[in-house]
């Protein structure tokens, strides 16, 4: 895929972003949820090894190509890797799938009810060496707690800042500003995040566009004005902590906003299935992500 057609499937594909970027801290999590507990490695490179298996495992399974998840978001590490010879982003282009890098270095303590972003000093030589490698875009993640204008304000101008210096180097920034679903302002939060999100768009250069991954809102319908904003390519939910179903129930409230789940992707998969029981279960995982992504048939509650 060349970068316009990478472009048009992010536009306009049907289909959902997968997300296999969990990195340092989230790594023994996942892997416990893989069925490989903590005394399975001894290093830092062995636990990365085994999580680097994992995902090999998914980006070769036949369920796993482009017909359903049209994007795949990768850690530097994963990135870095490769598959039967082949660099990783390389090998899911061949599959129809677009890749993307996590660039965020982690959150900052939390300040007036939100979490910024580490500072990211090595991000120019990131981008330019994933650039190189074939990697479309990029995800950077800051988080919401509360409902409090200045710190979301913050969240989103950092985040701009970010994305700007990304499209710098001819690649797509996926925004992320996450709010989180257990906080007791979260309708708030939502349309505040949506209105900072609306001010900094009008601030981006004429022809530029970004894409968002959001939080799915407690009030469906909140996003619209970002779904249909000529400066958003695409909006993506992240699952937040939700289980697949109910992850599936709210994304399905939401017209024109496409999955990007980890969690909810991977829950039912395990180390010690065989092959066929793991094709099995990822496939059933992707069926019921892409119906909520695209057919919005799961069911939806009053």
């Amino acid at each position: 895929m060349q970068i316009s057609e990478m472009t048009a499937k992010m536009a306009a594909g049907n289909g959902f972003i997968a997300a296999l970027d969990q990195s340092g801290g989230s790594t023994p999590k996942a892997l416990k949820g893989y069925g490989i507990e903590d005394g399975a490695w001894t290093t830092e490179e062995d636990m990365f090894g085994l999580i680097h298996d994992m995902r090999c495992r998914i980006i070769r399974s036949a369920v796993f190509n482009g017909d359903k998840v049209i994007g795949a978001i990768l850690f530097e590490r994963t990135m870095d890797g490769s598959v039967d010879g082949k660099p990783v982003p390389q090998a899911l282009i061949e599959k129809g799938v677009v890749p993307f890098i996590k660039i965020d270095k982690g959150l900052e303590d939390e300040v007036n009810g939100v979490q910024l972003m580490k500072p990211m000093p090595e991000l120019d030589a990131l981008l330019t060496k994933a650039s190189a490698l074939g990697v479309y875009g990029t995800k950077e993640r800051s988080v919401i707690n509360s409902a409090n204008r200045e710190g979301i304000a913050a969240v989103v101008a950092q985040q701009f800042e970010v994305g700007k210096q990304v499209l710098a180097h001819g690649m797509m920034p996926m925004i992320e500003p996450e709010v989180n679903i257990k906080s007791e302002t979260r309708a708030e939060c939502d349309a505040i995040l949506r209105d900072e999100i609306l001010k900094n768009l009008e601030a981006l250069p004429e022809g530029t566009q970004v894409m968002l991954k959001l939080s799915l809102p407690i009030v469906p319908g909140t996003f619209d004005p970002l779904v249909s904003h000529p400066r958003v390519l695409r909006v993506v939910a992240l699952s937040g902590g939700y289980k697949r179903p109910e992850a599936c129930v709210e994304l399905a409230k939401n017209a024109g906003i496409i999955a990007s789940f980890s969690r909810a992707l991977l829950d039912d998969l395990r180390f010690q299935m065989s092959d066929a029981e793991f094709d099995a279960a990822l496939g059933e995982a992707i069926d019921a992500i892409y119906a909520g992504s695209t057919i919005k048939t799961a069911p939806v509650t009053a």
